[in-house]
């Protein structure tokens, strides 16, 4: 099936660029990528990970003070934690018997900051 078969049968459009969907499609990623991508982005829809994610900007935190900071039980911050720590947006290491946590990388304040960048445009 061409591509104007397929478009004539889903698209009341009357001219089919094809050369523009041939350039598009090539340069689309595969679909296993957008679809981690898209899990990243959920990992962001969450405003509790959003503050967590903030705090961890300005320094590097305990379990209990993140609790503390935000007025929520540790338990509720541990969860929140293992989903960022799954999805590869934060880190940590022990100091005895306290675990801190920290950002991944500069790629996670990046991604914080264009979507600031953005809300503000509005």
């Amino acid at each position: 099936m061409s591509i104007n078969q397929v478009n004539a049968e889903s698209c009341n459009c009357n001219v089919i660029h094809e050369d523009v969907v041939n350039r598009v499609k090539q340069s689309m990623p595969q679909e296993e990528k957008l679809y981690d991508l898209a899990e990243l982005f959920k990992v962001f829809g969450d405003t509790t990970r959003i503050k967590i994610l903030h705090a961890l900007f300005e320094a590097e935190m305990c379990v209990c003070d993140i609790a503390v900071l935000l007025g929520m039980n540790q338990s509720a911050i541990s969860h929140q934690l293992r989903v960022l720590k799954q999805a590869g947006l934060v880190k940590f290491r022990k100091d005895g018997k306290v675990v801190y946590y920290s950002l991944d990388d500069e790629h996670v304040k990046t991604i914080f900051e264009q979507g600031f960048i953005h809300i503000n445009h509005k």
